[in-house]
C-alpha cells in the first residue's frame, strides 16, 4: 500500500498531510503525483470527490518549494481554473490547508462579487491563483493581474467548463500564458471537444 510518505514529496507537505490526518493516496493521486513531480502534462478522468485537488496540488508545490523564484509585481507561477466560485473556494481552501508548513501564498477570484478585495489581493504576492475563466479574463484587461510568467496550469472540472459556455474564454487564456508551462487537466468525461481542448492545451 502506498503512502504519501512514499512519493518524495517536501518535508513541509509531509507535515502538513499529517496535521490533515492524511496518510494514505486514493488512486488518482497515487498515479498522478509521481508524473507531475518529474515535470510532465497530465489528462486525468475523475469524478469529484476522488482526491483530485490533492493530485495536482501536492507535486505542484512540491515544485514550487524546490525552484524559489521572485516573480514581477501582479505575476503569479501556477494559475487553476475552476468551473464555479464554489468549487475554486474549495481548491483555495484545500491549497491553503497544504502549503500551511510553506511560505507559498494563494488567492482565489471569481464573479459575483465586488472586484476591489480582489485586486487588492493580488497586489500581495501571490504564487498560486484559483479563478473562474470570466473574472480572470477581466481582471486581466484591468492589468490587475499577469499571467506571463505562469509555470503550471490547472483546468479543473474540464467537462463543466464547456457545458457552462467557457470554451471562448479558455483559449483566450491560452493565448496570454507562456507555451513553456506544464499543463493538467481533469474532466470526469472525455467528450470530443474536451479531448480537442488537451490536445491544444498539452
Amino acid at each position: 500500500m502506498t503512502k504519501f510518505t512514499d512519493l518524495g514529496l517536501a518535508e513541509p507537505l509531509l507535515k502538513a498531510l499529517a496535521t490533515e490526518g492524511y496518510e494514505t493516496p486514493t488512486p488518482i493521486q497515487a498515479q498522478a503525483i509521481p508524473h507531475i513531480l518529474q515535470g510532465r502534462d497530465l489528462l486525468g478522468a475523475a469524478q469529484t470527490g476522488t482526491g483530485k485537488t490533492a493530485a495536482f496540488a501536492l507535486p505542484m508545490l512540491h515544485r514550487l518549494l524546490a525552484n524559489p523564484r521572485r516573480l514581477s509585481p501582479r505575476a503569479v507561477r501556477v494559475l487553476i481554473l475552476s468551473p464555479t466560485r464554489e468549487l475554486a473556494a474549495q481548491i483555495e481552501t484545500s491549497i491553503r490547508a497544504y502549503a500551511q508548513f510553506t511560505t507559498l501564498r494563494s488567492t482565489v477570484i471569481f464573479g459575483g462579487v465586488p472586484v476591489g478585495k480582489q485586486i487588492r489581493a493580488l497586489g500581495d504576492k501571490i504564487d498560486i491563483l484559483v479563478a473562474t475563466p470570466g473574472r480572470l479574463l477581466d481582471l486581466v484587461d484591468q492589468r490587475a493581474v499577469s499571467l506571463r510568467e505562469i509555470e503550471f496550469l490547472v483546468l479543473d472540472e474540464a467537462d463543466q467548463m464547456l457545458d457552462l459556455g467557457f470554451i471562448h474564454a479558455l483559449r483566450r487564456i491560452a493565448t496570454l500564458i507562456p507555451k513553456e508551462r506544464q499543463t493538467l487537466l481533469f474532466s470526469a468525461t472525455m467528450p470530443k471537444p474536451i479531448r480537442d481542448i488537451a490536445s491544444a492545451y498539452l
